[in-house]
């Protein structure tokens, strides 16, 4: 595509050069640069683009996006200087892939949890209902049956413009995607066209990166105030920000609740290890998935569904009979003791409290629930200790492992979560940094129908330590220890 185009609705500060050139690939990873790129330079939170510039010319690069200008500007390169690089590579990136999210309806879901449940139900449910979809998500992306690995819950802009253009090519009618408030803070889904937005619920997380709680809410907020009047906004009322969060929208407001009065209001009717039988505005419906959480994400697929005109009764048909994401309250029966092993992604005190919340509520009093639990490193430390609290308050043992260290090391983190245990719930804690230790130190501690969670990683097949990911699957580990047993 040719580089004035590219930089169509782009606010331009200067331009040193010809911008009739013919560009092959845009790219803000100099390592990835090709002969004919336009490369842009970026101010990252661990390196700065314009170090580079140099280098990506040296591979090839033919113009530049900066926001200073170099000192020796080289006579065949053409530099465009800009107010910010971050905001209008999305802008570039859409342009140059052709506007793909303007040829297919996409619909983001985003808060601290759920998205990711929520977003796999949505392509799970419109395939189910016929028609070809696409998913971004934490988990994996996917065209239809083709499965693509995912390395961030959303793409950068570039990445997610490609993504997105495989998926109009391959002429998906809906894409349901993961928004995450990092993905909105650094602009990856500036000039992205949604036809819908979700928002599940906000709590205690990435203050690593955001700093302050109200600054998290904030970005999550400014991705609704940016939608336009032509898509609908769809968000939980019984969440404190719930209604917050769409109140400068333009988007038309949908919500749903389970306490409050709401568009789409669910009671629970029962919830067990067989499932929600729940009252959806006077529709009488049992699912396969389990717990409170799972309801709101059920109201927020159903919501959202209807928001795309499908029909009523065949959606909650189909809903019934589907299951969550990945590693998401996912959980296995050991034959012989009857042992339930639950998997869980959750890594916020949030997301750890509505899971043991809903373990609590289905136990029949005599197991004993006992908890594996982590905390990820170079992520916010101040949820360490409040993690740790939530797994003691409301289990009969708890092991306190490591999660993904990365470059930290376990023992100080493991230190950082002990600062939430009092003198009371101490006697519970068993501290194991070897996380396969940990659960089978857990599942050997476990009697007849007692409760194994092992929670923080979920569908992750990974350990990273010290920069290096090792295979590691907690269900898997889970198994095989559960093998042991029978033998």
């Amino acid at each position: 595509m040719i580089l004035q185009d590219i930089l169509y609705k782009v606010s331009i500060k200067s331009i040193a050069g010809n911008t009739a050139l013919d560009i092959t690939a845009l790219q803000a990873d100099s390592r990835k640069v090709i002969t004919g790129s336009c490369f842009i330079a970026i101010k990252g939170s661990l390196s700065d683009g314009h170090n580079f510039i140099n280098a990506a010319i040296q591979k090839g690069a033919v113009a530049i996006i900066c926001e200073t200008l170099p000192e020796e500007l080289h006579p065949n390169i053409t530099y465009i200087e800009v107010e910010n690089t971050d905001f209008v590579v999305g802008i570039m990136a859409c342009n140059f892939y052709g506007n793909p999210s303007s040829k297919i309806k996409l619909v983001g879901v985003t808060g601290t949890n759920g998205k990711t449940t929520i977003a796999t139900l949505l392509f799970n449910l419109f395939s189910s209902l016929g028609y070809k979809c696409g998913l971004i998500s934490t988990v994996q992306n996917q065209i239809a049956d083709a499965i693509i690995e995912a390395t961030h819950t959303t793409p950068d802009a570039i990445n997610l413009n490609a993504l997105l253009k495989q998926m109009a090519d391959a002429q998906c009618t809906y894409v349901f995607m993961e928004v995450s408030s990092h993905a909105i803070h650094q602009h990856r889904v500036q000039g992205i066209e949604f036809t819908g937005a979700v928002f599940s619920n906000i709590t205690h997380d990435h203050l690593d990166y955001h700093k302050t709680f109200d600054e998290y809410i904030k970005v999550k907020k400014s991705w609704f105030d940016n939608l336009p009047a032509s898509s609908f906004a769809i968000s939980n009322a019984d969440d404190k920000r719930g209604m917050v969060m769409l109140q400068n929208t333009s988007a038309r407001k949908i919500f749903y609740s389970l306490k409050t009065i709401a568009d789409y209001k669910g009671k629970i009717l029962d919830n067990s290890l067989s499932g929600l039988h729940l009252l959806i505005n006077d529709i009488d419906v049992h699912f396969k998935l389990i717990g409170e959480f799972n309801a709101y994400n059920l109201l927020a697929v159903y919501a959202t569904a209807i928001a795309l005109n499908q029909e009523k009764i065949k959606v909650l048909q189909i809903l019934s009979n589907l299951k969550g994401a990945e590693g998401r309250f996912d959980y296995i029966v050991s034959i012989k003791d009857k042992i339930i092993g639950i998997v869980d992604y959750a890594h916020t005190p949030d997301a750890l409290l509505n899971v043991l919340a809903t373990i609590n509520k289905l136990r029949q009093g005599h197991e004993k629930i006992i908890s594996v639990v982590g905390c990820g490193g170079n992520r916010d430390k101040t949820k360490r200790p409040i993690m740790a609290e939530v797994a003691c308050e409301h289990s009969d043992k708890v092991i306190f492992t490591s999660d993904n260290p990365r470059n930290e090391d376990p023992e100080e983190i493991l230190n950082d979560m002990h600062k939430g245990v009092n003198v009371v719930t101490k006697r519970k804690v068993i501290t194991i940094a070897d996380r396969k230790e940990a659960i089978k130190t857990a599942v050997s501690l476990a009697s007849f129908e007692d409760i194994v969670l092992v929670a923080g990683k979920g569908h992750e097949k990974y350990q990273e330590i010290k920069g290096v990911k090792y295979d590691f699957d907690d269900k898997k580990v889970l198994k095989e220890m559960f093998e042991l047993l029978e033998k």
